[in-house]
């Protein structure tokens, strides 16, 4: 079953609550810095991509990231 936008973003907001940014600040347009997500939580959130949808995120997908909406983003466009 391919990943929905709905699926990526409840996952990737579950997984920035687990690393300490407040449910109240996630927000697409959230960058990361903002919710205080450094680069080893993005690494964690790269691996919880990888076992529930099979995506392997590169360095430069990393890179991309800057917002909550980048991720999901990057997420559903490899999960494709």
């Amino acid at each position: 079953m391919p990943a929905t936008a709905t699926d990526v973003q409840t996952t990737v907001t579950d997984a920035l609550e687990s690393f300490g940014a407040e449910a109240s600040d996630i927000n697409r347009e959230a960058s990361l810095e903002s919710l205080d997500i450094d680069s080893l939580d993005l690494a964690e959130l790269s691996q919880i991509a990888e076992e529930k949808y099979g995506v392997a995120l590169k360095s430069s997908d990393m890179e991309r990231i800057k917002t909550v909406g980048d991720a999901i983003d990057v997420i559903v466009e490899r999960a494709a």
